[in-house]
């Protein structure tokens, strides 16, 4: 469980810095990983 949330965090980071353009940007992609692995966790219970 661990391991998919850690995985899913790196996934995050490099799809944010792969796609974000602006500081806004960022905010919204970071926004998003949260959001997934939150998601994640949620269905894991």
């Amino acid at each position: 469980m661990k391991r998919l949330i850690a995985l899913l965090l790196v996934a995050a980071s490099v799809g944010a810095l792969a796609a974000c353009n602006t500081v806004a940007g960022a905010g919204e992609d970071m926004s998003a990983g949260g959001h997934a692995i939150t998601n994640s966790a949620e269905q894991a219970k």
